[in-house]
């Protein structure tokens, strides 16, 4: 049985741009992954920042206004909610100091330990591939071609999705996917023997998910040498 690498890609929108200076988070978005593809479960929490106020500018970004975090719990009340969620899986985030700064403020106003999972950033890893250049998540979307149609405005669930997207093209494209090598077991199973190749043989339900994931790949080859 493959043993699927499990990811959070994750994002925050805030009341204001410095928690230093008394600013809270809103929402949390989660995306979940397994070996870069999405699972569909998703975590989306909206968070009442307490006594602080969204600033005008910040509603100018995601829309997101006073009246209606007043309805919502307190970061306190969904804590666990959220910890249980990341578990101790890699957290994928666009310029991780924010977030994470952020995340951290909250988790020690609530009396819990900051955050301990690894964390990869995909503005160091946009940097590292990319060079120079805008490498906001707008620019990288348009340099993926990634539709951001539905991009009204940020908020934390939606970039989550979109960012999810990005985090595949960097870490080597839409068809990373296929890559089989990373099995351990396909790769002891192929070893040579008597001068021979061992022959591994795939099951309907291994083909059944294969075809299925081969459907969320956008232009992909296969189809279109099978028609």
């Amino acid at each position: 049985m493959i043993n699927k690498k499990r990811e959070i890609v994750l994002d925050t929108e805030t009341t204001g741009l410095s928690f230093k200076d008394g600013d809270r988070i809103i929402e949390i978005g989660c995306v979940e992954l397994f070996d870069y593809i999405s699972t569909g479960n998703n975590l989306q929490i909206y968070l009442n920042p307490e006594t602080r106020k969204v600033s005008e500018g910040a509603i100018k970004v995601h829309k997101i206004t006073n009246e209606f975090l007043k309805k919502q719990n307190f970061f306190r009340d969904r804590v666990d909610e959220f910890l249980n969620f990341i578990s101790n899986d890699d957290l994928v985030i666009h310029n991780a100091k924010f977030d994470i700064g952020f995340l951290n403020n909250e988790l020690t106003i609530c009396g819990k330990p900051p955050i301990k999972n690894q964390v990869i950033d995909t503005l160091v890893l946009a940097r590292k591939r990319l060079g120079a250049g805008a490498l906001n998540l707008d620019a990288l979307c348009k340099r993926f071609d990634i539709s951001t149609l539905e991009r009204k405005a940020h908020g934390a669930l939606l970039d989550s999705n979109l960012l999810a997207e990005v985090y595949l093209e960097l870490v080597g494209g839409r068809q990373r996917g296929l890559d089989f090598a990373v099995n351990t077991n396909i790769k002891e199973n192929n070893q040579k023997i008597k001068g021979k190749t061992k022959i591994i043989t795939v099951s309907e339900a291994e083909m059944h998910e294969h075809k299925k994931f081969i459907e969320t790949i956008k232009n992909n080859i296969w189809s279109k040498s099978s028609n």
